[in-house]
């Protein structure tokens, strides 16, 4: 009798539903960041510098537990899986706590209620997204996370979108449907996904901790590992460095209202959210290290552009677009700079998850997330302390970028492993 070889096959139906799980995510971040630091000012009245510490405190327990997390739901066995038992527990906590937040109204009990809901969401970002891999074949990951982060892109668009239109009829509203939309969601993923069988292997099974990994990671004999976190570490600083400065550098540096320094990242974001699938296909095309390393060069070559360009060639109206405002050309080598980005940003979980086995993809999911966390906190500090020595000149934020993504490209040259696996 003739074996038959099944193929591995592209799950769309519990991609879309995984997707959802990454939508709420992506709903309750955007009002977290657009409203928190609202109330903060003006039911709280604390100062800018405040503000700024209290809006860094997602990334520093993102630091710190989600690595931990993330190791911590490889070695769970239990009757839901390795990842659900982390959302069933996580998403609840977090919408209650989320919706909670702009009832308090003692600085302390608002405190309790955010740090709570960002506790909360640190516990289960990690498993939802190592779920991802978990169902997904090696030869289909990259065009899986750009349907992921893709799906993450309408969150942001729909919460900010949605929620500002609410604030005007009650402050409470985009909170609230913020945790209503992300616990709807997480109940879907809870509902329809099923974790593999495979990998609920025996509880005396081999379960590597998070030292162990680190260790090996560290290893001389792991240099393609090592290159790979510390090009995510490089490029996320270069990335976020620009991110957090973007409108101040419109406004103080090329002279734009604050309206349309406010759309400088839409237009990022905007390219990003369109070829987000599209990377995802090229990366399975024709390899992700490729696929990166085209990406890096893109960002850099638009960012010196954006360094050496005269700041009244490229502010130039050409016309006026819905969603994205004035179009200029500072509006095109935007939207090429968040191509650049797609092609990065698709393409280098997959990579990183595709260095292991299934055994410790929640613990290389919590490492990724690791460097980039600590490169979204040491982005913008670098970036602000250039801008000061420099005299507030704005201009000069475009200066790091560069030499980071430049950074980025040399560390991915030594990556060896990452690739889709046959």
């Amino acid at each position: 009798m003739e074996t038959v070889i099944q193929k591995p096959r592209f799950n769309f139906s519990k991609l879309f539903v995984i997707g959802l799980g990454f939508f709420g995510l992506s709903v309750l971040w955007s009002i977290y960041n657009t409203y928190v630091p609202l109330l903060l000012a003006n039911k709280f009245a604390l100062d800018a510098a405040v503000i700024g510490f209290f809006m860094t405190l997602d990334n520093i327990a993102a630091l710190f537990i989600q690595p931990l997390v993330g190791s911590w739901s490889d070695r769970m066995r239990s009757p839901l899986g390795r990842r659900l038992p982390f959302i069933l527990i996580g998403a609840p906590v977090a919408a209650v706590a989320f919706g909670l937040v702009p009832l308090a109204s003692a600085l302390p009990l608002f405190v309790a209620c955010t740090v709570t809901t960002i506790l909360a969401m640190a516990f289960w970002r990690t498993p939802v997204i190592a779920l991802m891999p978990d169902v997904t074949p090696s030869q289909y990951r990259s065009q899986a996370n750009g349907i992921i982060n893709f799906m993450g892109g309408l969150g942001v668009v729909l919460g900010t979108s949605v929620a500002a239109t609410l604030v005007k009829t009650n402050a409470a509203a985009p909170f609230w449907f913020g945790s209503g939309l992300m616990l709807f969601a997480a109940v879907l993923v809870l509902i329809f996904v099923r974790e593999p069988k495979s990998h609920q292997s025996d509880i005396n099974d081999i379960k590597p901790t998070l030292v162990q990994s680190f260790k090996e990671l560290f290893s001389k004999e792991n240099r393609s590992g090592l290159g790979i976190f510390f090009a995510i570490l490089f490029w996320f600083i270069a990335y976020n460095a620009i991110e957090a400065f973007l409108s101040l550098y419109g406004v103080n540096y090329l002279g734009l209202s604050e309206s349309d320094a406010g759309r400088l990242i839409t237009s990022v974001s905007f390219a990003f959210l369109i070829f987000a699938i599209p990377s995802g296909f090229l990366g399975a095309k024709i390899g992700r290290k490729k696929t990166i390393l085209a990406g890096l060069v893109i960002m850099s070559v638009v960012l010196i552009v954006l360094s050496i360009g005269q700041s009244q060639n490229i502010t130039r109206v050409i016309t006026k677009l819905p969603l994205l405002g004035n179009f200029m050309p500072l509006s095109i080598l935007l939207m090429l700079a968040g191509i650049g980005w797609s092609f990065i940003n698709i393409n280098s979980l997959p990579m990183v998850v595709d260095q292991t086995d299934s055994s410790r993809v929640g613990t290389f999911t919590g490492l990724y997330y690791l460097f980039s966390t600590l490169a979204a906190i040491l982005g913008p500090i670098i970036n602000g302390f250039i801008i000061k020595l420099a005299g507030n000149d704005y201009g000069t934020i475009m200066i790091l970028s560069p030499i980071f993504f430049g950074l980025a490209f040399v560390c991915m040259l030594s990556v060896r492993k990452g690739e889709a696996k046959a």
